[in-house]
Order: C-alpha cells, then structure tokens, then sequence
C-alpha cells in the first residue's frame, strides 16, 4: 500500500517516513521544504506548495497523513495569516486531494490546544473545544474540515489530538529552547512564565507508533484519539532535568508577564485522557520526564 506524507520533510513526518519505510511500505512525501528538509533513502519526494490546490495520480487506497502545519503556537497570534494558510489552507487542499484521488483513508495530526483552558483532567475526547490560540483554533477547523468530509463523501478520517511531543531531531518547543539558552549561557536560564505550568510530553517514537496502531482502526468512518502520556511535569522540572543532564547549576529568571503563561496563547495546564487510545492497544512507553530526559540526550547527541 501507498502511504503518502504531506509535511513528510519535517519533524514528526520524518519520523513516520522512517517507520514506514522499515515496515517496508512504500511511502510517497508531500512537502514544500520551507522548514523541513528531512530526506530518507528509499522515499520518493515531491516538492509542492500545499497551500495550493494540488492534483496527481496515484494508485487509489493509498493513506494520507496529514502531518503540515506551523507548529509554533507563540507565533500564531501575531503571523495570524500564516498560520491561517499553513493550518487551514493546506488541510482543505489536502482533504480536496484525498477526495478526488481516491485515498482510503485520512490521519490528521490536531493538537491538545483544541482544548484551551479546561478545568478536566484528564481531559478526554468529549470535552468541549474552546481554544486560546490562533493555533489552536485553526487545528479545530481543521478537525472539522475532516469531519466534514467524513460525513458527506464518507471519506475514513482519524484525528488525532498530539501533546507536546519531544525527542529525536526536534527544533523547537521548551527542551530545545532551554538547552540553546544554556549554551548560550550556561549561569543563567530564562524561564517564560512562571515554570508552573504543568503539561504532558511525549517521546516522539511513542507517537509514531500511536500514529500506526490508531489509523488502523476499521470500526467508523470518522474518529478522535487524545495521543499523550498518563503524567505531566512541570516546565521548572523540565529546566532540572535539563540542567541536570548538561551538569549545570544556573540561577533561573522568570518572565511572568502573562499571568503564569509563557505567552498570550499559552494554555498552562494540559493532561490528556489516553483511555480510548489504550483500549485500541497503544500506550506510552515512558513518563512525560522520561521523554524529556530522553529527549536533551537526543539534543546533546545531535550537539545542539
């Protein structure tokens, strides 16, 4: 079967373009490279601006995975129309695409920031959608976009709502951030917020594997999944951690200047509830400070 991954060149979609490949499936990657440049020998790639209709031939039943997406949440209230084309644009081009060309199904990465503020935790998949950021706002048109598709043309989609995933060759969020700051300067760490914030991590392997043991699932024609881990930690715990694998000791400055978030648009609480990915057999692998652990060895690996 032919599994396409539009946003294949970047982060997460470089690492399901390498799981496929070693399942030996083959994969076809859906990318404009404007900031993923992930290659994999064995892929074919083609260079395309999704942000724009876009037409090819293909075997019908292939898989879609729609993996494209600015993923900064903090940029997303003031580049309001990037985001917009990047987020909106490039989902309804894509869903036009697996309409049209016969896809059997379609996976579509959202986000726990659909969610915004909630005062449920676990917060399960039944929860109402009231997100603070622009991201998190264009990622429910996009869930709606799939659903949409789902009920009128009976195209399979399956959505899958991500907490924060970290490790392998992440560029960017707090673990990134904080051991770039601290090679900077290893005697003191800037901390946006108030390092209370409490959210859940997740080893990017682990979402890989949630990603193909959920998009799988035959029982309906559209469905949602919370993919994330079963604890949270702190972003003061997370500056520990990292401190402690890089042997440093800084003294921390706090930017609270939004009320305990990090920036307008930052949700400060996040934990999901994974019941219903578990009971279709996937669970996470390791606790939300396991992976961030894990993921600055990565980092320091990769010497970042």
């Amino acid at each position: 079967m032919l599994h396409v991954v539009a946003g294949g060149a970047g982060y997460i979609g470089g690492h399901l373009t390498d799981r496929l490949l070693e399942m030996g499936e083959d994969v076809l990657v859906l990318d404009d490279m404007s900031s993923g440049n992930y290659f994999r020998e064995g892929a074919k790639y083609l260079k395309v601006d999704l942000r724009f209709p876009i037409s090819l031939e293909l075997p019908r039943g292939f898989v879609l995975y729609n993996l494209v997406a600015n993923p900064d949440v903090r940029t997303s209230m003031y580049q309001v129309e990037e985001h917009f084309e990047r987020d909106v644009k490039t989902a309804l081009n894509l869903m036009e695409f697996a309409l049209k060309s016969g896809a059997s199904r379609v996976v579509f990465t959202s986000s726990s920031t659909v969610y915004g503020e909630t005062d449920k935790f676990p917060t399960p998949e039944d929860h109402p959608l009231k997100p603070v950021s622009n991201y998190g706002l264009f990622k429910v048109v996009g869930e709606q976009l799939c659903e949409f598709y789902s009920r009128n043309y009976s195209l399979p989609c399956v959505v899958l709502r991500l907490a924060n995933i970290t490790g392998g060759r992440t560029s960017h969020g707090v673990v990134v951030d904080f051991v770039r700051k601290l090679r900077r300067n290893p005697a003191t760490l800037e901390i946006l917020g108030d390092g209370r914030q409490r959210k859940s991590y997740l080893y990017v392997q682990d979402l890989i594997e949630a990603i193909l043991k959920l998009s799988s699932s035959e029982s309906g024609s559209f469905e949602v999944f919370n993919v994330g881990n079963e604890d949270w930690v702190t972003v003061e715990e997370i500056a520990r951690i990292v401190e402690a694998e890089m042997n440093l000791s800084p003294r921390h400055v706090y930017l609270n200047r939004f009320e305990g978030r990090g920036w307008p648009g930052d949700v400060r609480l996040m934990l999901l509830s994974v019941e219903r990915a578990k009971s279709r057999g996937w669970k996470p692998t390791m606790s939300s400070a396991g992976a961030v652990k894990k993921a600055v060895r990565d980092l320091l690996d990769l010497g970042i």
